[in-house]
């Protein structure tokens, strides 16, 4: 089943945010959001496991900007 879907309007600013919460080049802003909305209801729930969560996508984040950083050094090489 197809799922239905939507536009939302966002800044520029807003837009990035939500780019630089990417923990993959390939993940989308669907998925950005579901996982932000994730992290919220868990925190809700249970601080401490919303806590641990929130400390492996920045593990996973910091991972990915370091690849891509490397990543643009070889290039500019």
């Amino acid at each position: 089943m197809k799922e239905d879907s939507t536009t939302i309007k966002l800044s520029r600013k807003t837009k990035e945010r939500l780019t630089n919460l990417k923990e993959h080049s390939a993940e989308s802003y669907e998925e950005v959001l579901k996982k932000i909305l994730y992290i919220l209801n868990l925190i809700r729930k249970s601080p401490e496991l919303g806590n641990k969560a929130l400390r492996i996508i920045d593990k996973n984040i910091k991972r990915k900007q370091a690849v891509n950083k490397e990543a643009d050094t070889r290039q500019a090489a």
